[in-house]
């Protein structure tokens, strides 16, 4: 099955119950065919594709490596699956849905949407640009990527907007994932930046960081807050903030 992503809102009914995008384990094993795909048509020269068309050939091709610009595929994709494992891995009996790729209008695809079920929504988008620190200026509230040689530029197009137009998509298609409009309101929205390696995050103000269940987290304003990790702090972030969430709702 090839996974199309679905950005129009469905609305479900008593004969028509919703039926949600790819997501789990269906779609982990989808971008593991889509990875294997890309692997092997990287392997072909371009000369045979020319003569044979198998770069013509919709079959070569599945939706997710079209969704992404070209020279990126691969690595997103890996990123991705690299995840979306370790989510399903550690989380699978707390009920975590999670679709990944998913196409918004006019912007890269979302990387991934992980939902608990009455507890916590959050937008993540894998972030790297190469071997640099990434520096949030406040004045400004615009990030930056500081090279070396103290090469300081600043990041363009700003992903905490991007962030922000996500969780704006989200809102408009809620019932695309079975979402209800007290459920939005509910359970929190958390837009999360994951930067890769070898980008990392550069140390910020103290009174930039947010403090869930003893992990200080880096928020950063800019339409709205974004909270901002690297790769290797994914698993201890989604507990600490599943602890936070279950120590507020006990008070």
């Amino acid at each position: 099955m090839i996974y199309t992503p679905v950005s129009e809102p469905t609305q479900p009914t008593e004969t028509n119950p919703i039926t949600l995008p790819l997501h789990n384990w269906e779609a982990l094993h989808q971008l593991e065919k889509e990875q294997e795909s890309l692997v092997l048509q990287g392997k072909v020269s371009s000369t045979v594709a020319a003569e044979t068309g198998v770069f013509g050939n919709p079959l070569g091709f599945f939706i997710f490596a079209l969704a992404y610009r070209p020279l990126i595929r691969l690595e997103k994709l890996a990123r991705i699956i690299k995840v979306m494992r370790v989510l399903l891995e550690e989380f699978q009996d707390r009920g975590i849905l999670v679709f990944p790729c998913l196409q918004v209008p006019e912007h890269e695809p979302l990387d991934l949407f992980v939902i608990f079920p009455k507890k916590v929504h959050l937008l993540i988008s894998i972030r790297s640009k190469g071997d640099c620190k990434i520096v949030f200026n406040e004045e400004n509230e615009t990030l930056y990527t500081k090279h070396k040689k103290k090469r300081i530029r600043k990041w363009l197009p700003c992903p905490l907007v991007e962030l922000s137009d996500y969780h704006f998509w989200l809102g408009k298609n809620r019932r695309t994932f079975g979402i209800t409009a007290d459920g939005i309101r509910k359970y929190p929205v958390i837009k999360l930046m994951v930067l890769w390696k070898p980008t990392r995050l550069e140390r910020h103000r103290e009174h930039l960081y947010n403090q869930m269940a003893e992990m200080p987290v880096l928020a950063l304003s800019r339409k709205g807050t974004a909270l901002v990790i690297e790769e290797e702090d994914v698993l201890s972030f989604v507990r600490a903030n599943l602890a936070h969430n279950q120590a507020k709702v006990a008070k």
